[in-house]
């Protein structure tokens, strides 16, 4: 089992990681539509940690957009690569993730984090720095709220309502399924907020998270038990 070192120069400080996010949030492109919803290729992203052994397993799951089958599936191992600091969490796992992304040979398209995007305290969460990295669009949609108010949507698939951090809309809590817990929605990079709920839905039909997301929360999972019960 190959475990994706730290990369030299990463930053070992909470000084050095909000002077790289300042810096990388300026390229952030959010005047763009994005992909149409259905067409071409959507990857799901997420990680799962073991504290004990300082490890992190990604995943990268490509979906056909229309039908959501699988098309592709990638995973990495790595360290985690810097501490636990809220709002500098990408900081710990994006080494491993763009590992994964990196062992597809489909395009990815659209990028769909399990996390946030600019729903974040300085605008830039996961979703938005791998979106930048990477140059494709992204958008972050999360199983639980950070910091912003918000009302409850209505109860009905599709009904939201806005994430407001002083009184700036910087995502949604939306509906996917009727009679379930919200889950909430941000554009990362190169995407609206509207076409990133519209994504969201699509990719939703049976359960309330994503398609995206169930896939490559199991792989990950996954790989991280093989990584541990492998060879030491």
């Amino acid at each position: 089992m190959t475990i994706i070192d730290i990369p030299a120069g990463w930053p070992a400080d909470e000084t050095a990681a909000l002077a790289v996010q300042a810096e990388l949030s300026g390229r952030l492109v959010l005047d763009e539509e994005g992909p149409a919803v259905g067409e071409g290729h959507v990857t799901g992203l997420d990680v799962a940690y073991d504290d004990e052994r300082d490890l992190v397993a990604a995943a990268a799951v490509v979906l056909d957009a229309r039908t959501l089958r699988v098309v592709e599936e990638a995973t990495a191992v790595g360290r985690v690569s810097f501490p636990y600091v809220p709002g500098l969490l990408a900081f710990r796992e994006i080494p491993t993730v763009l590992a994964a992304l990196d062992g597809l040979t489909a395009d990815p398209g659209l990028l769909v984090c399990d996390g946030y995007g600019l729903a974040h305290p300085r605008r830039f969460g996961l979703a938005s720095h791998l979106g930048v990295l990477t140059g494709r669009p992204s958008i972050g949609v999360a199983k639980n709220p950070f910091t912003f108010t918000y009302d409850q949507p209505g109860p009905e698939q599709g009904d939201f309502a806005p994430l407001l951090a002083d009184g700036e809309e910087v995502g949604r809590a939306l509906r996917t399924r009727a009679g379930v817990k919200p889950v909430f929605v941000s554009a990362g990079h190169r995407v609206s907020l509207a076409n990133a709920c519209a994504h969201t839905l699509h990719l939703a039909p049976r359960y309330r998270i994503p398609e995206t997301t169930r896939h490559a929360d199991a792989l990950c999972r996954r790989a991280l038990k093989e990584a541990l019960d492998g060879p030491r």
